[in-house]
């Protein structure tokens, strides 16, 4: 069962690391491998990584660990522009807002998804995929603005190939209905 964000401490599972690398799920009291965490995850289950011996909390370690383990099997999901691009934000003076831009847009991206799931079984009105266009240049300009500095401020003729290209795809959508 799913279990939400905003779930009590009980009702987050702990999970015991121990020196052999194992992983002991204290709910169930077994053991699970990292493949678990990730079905656990895609369940919306919460849960929590310690160090069975100092009881320190790993859970970030452990869910970059399942990230790497899944990227080496080849199921690439990050390209390697947007992971220089993470490392080269290290040390940077915008470090701190990563963290809190990245689960933004994230967010902003599952709601897409939704919203683009939704269009396809009939929920939504005329044109959803122009709309979710729309909402995703605009995300896109202030992420821009926020990083890069005059990023925010486009030259004229920018503008005017980004309004003709979002015309263009409106045109298209519209012969597929």
């Amino acid at each position: 069962m799913a279990k939400s964000k905003g779930t009590a401490d009980d009702d987050v599972v702990t999970i015991k690391k121990y020196a052999n690398r194992r992983l002991y799920d204290t709910e169930r009291s077994c053991y699970i491998t990292l493949d678990d965490l990730g079905a656990m995850v895609r369940d919306g289950r919460e849960f929590r990584v310690v160090d069975a011996k100092s009881g320190e909390d790993i859970t970030h370690n452990v869910l970059t660990q399942i990230i790497m383990d899944t990227e080496t099997r080849g199921e690439t999901l990050l390209p390697v522009p947007f992971l220089r691009q993470l490392i080269g934000m290290y040390g940077d003076k915008m470090q701190a807002m990563v963290p809190q831009y990245l689960e933004a847009s994230m967010a902003a991206f599952r709601k897409n998804q939704q919203d683009v799931r939704a269009a396809f079984e009939g929920a939504l009105g005329a044109n959803p995929l122009a709309e979710l266009t729309r909402r995703n240049m605009e995300m896109f300009q202030q992420a821009a603005g926020a990083f890069i500095p005059g990023a925010g401020k486009a030259k004229d003729a920018e503008i005017a190939a980004l309004k003709a290209e979002v015309a263009e795809l409106r045109a298209e959508l519209a012969k597929k209905k």
